[in-house]
């Protein structure tokens, strides 16, 4: 994903590099990133998949004092268990088949640097143990090896699920969630700061239009209509990907209407009503009417049902619409293959729809 530019003119205080948007929903994440930004304070980026939770990092590390240092990223859902343990810590020659020599870990590249490790809801318990040795202790050891070694680096997370919830349901350490909430940088998804689109559209236009020698920099109205009116579930890789694909496709210098795909101008373009909103009381009602499930008592359990009940049929939807194809599937939800196939796991996908 190429890097966003500077905020526009007159943004309220200092620019955050990197990013675009001028909302104030983004000038309260800017806010927070550069306060957090001045100190060796463990971030924890929380988001839906595609709204630019690395971008946010490398901007937390760019205006830190560590920007000297390296930046090293690691996505925790693209690794099984036993690879993104020696990818984090390295491995020392015979720790397994196939380890000819020692490697050097991503904790030790980031030395005196930043490390940003994504999807951290990812990973196994038993990983968490040692995830947690790092952020207490400062040190680890090489998978095959007893030599402890030091590490000074500064780790943000990012997660696109609510991890107090996956606690609640044993699926992330308690201790491990608090140690890394030192301080939580939530960024809202496109659909709730629709007022950046046309910046982002305009940004991604003139990317794409020198990336491609193309010359498209007009935007018919319809168009920009269109893509502001639509809910964004893949929120700004989605937009990303579509304007792409219009600038390959134009045959003017005019981003028509017609070079967007039929979800985001078609009848599917609006969700259900009442299904995206924040407020709880609607969503139990809108999850009542459609009979999707039983309503608990506890708020934060209807949430969570309604988001993964959502998200199910989203899926559902999307791998339909690509005819099983995970990869293309995994493409349009801006979302790896490997986190696509364990979320149709999770969800039962992988059955007959009749026994799911």
């Amino acid at each position: 994903m190429p890097a966003f530019g500077n905020p526009a003119e007159g943004q309220l205080g200092p620019p955050v590099p990197g990013i675009i948007g001028n909302s104030p929903a983004m000038q309260e994440v800017y806010r927070i990133t550069r306060r957090v930004a001045a100190s060796n304070a463990s971030v924890l980026i929380l988001g839906e998949t595609g709204v630019g939770k690395e971008l946010i990092a490398g901007a937390v590390h760019q205006l830190s004092h560590r920007r000297s240092g390296p930046f090293v990223k690691v996505n925790c859902g693209a690794l099984s268990e036993s690879l993104l343990e020696s990818e984090l810590f390295g491995h020392v020659r015979g720790a397994y088949t196939g380890a000819v020599a020692n490697r050097e870990g991503r904790f030790e590249a980031a030395d005196r640097g930043t490390i940003f490790l994504d999807e951290i809801n990812s990973t196994s318990l038993t990983l968490q143990v040692k995830l947690l040795r790092v952020l207490q202790e400062g040190e680890f050891q090489r998978v095959g090896d007893t030599t402890t070694i030091q590490s000074d680096s500064r780790v943000i997370a990012a997660s696109n699920r609510d991890l107090m919830d996956e606690v609640h349901r044993e699926r992330f350490r308690e201790d491990l969630y608090w140690r890394l909430n030192v301080v939580p940088i939530e960024i809202p998804p496109l659909r709730r700061r629709r007022e950046d689109i046309p910046a982002l559209v305009t940004f991604f236009l003139e990317y794409y239009s020198e990336l491609n020698d193309r010359y498209v920099v007009h935007i018919e109205p319809a168009a920009l209509e269109a893509m502001t009116d639509y809910h964004w579930p893949g929120n700004v890789r989605e937009l990303q990907n579509y304007i792409e694909r219009a600038v390959v496709m134009a045959e003017g210098d005019e981003l028509a209407e017609s070079l967007l795909p039929e979800v985001v101008t078609g009848s599917s373009a609006r969700p259900p009503e009442g299904i995206l909103t924040n407020d709880v009381e609607s969503l139990t009602t809108a999850m009542v009417r459609q009979g999707l499930s039983s309503v608990a008592e506890d708020a934060g359990d209807v949430h969570s049902q309604i988001v993964d009940r959502i998200e199910r049929e989203v899926i559902l939807q999307v791998l339909q619409e690509c005819e099983g194809v995970q990869t293309r599937a995994a493409a349009r939800l801006g979302i790896n293959r490997n986190t696509l196939h364990k979320k149709i796991k999770d969800y039962g996908l992988d059955q007959p729809e009749d026994q799911a």
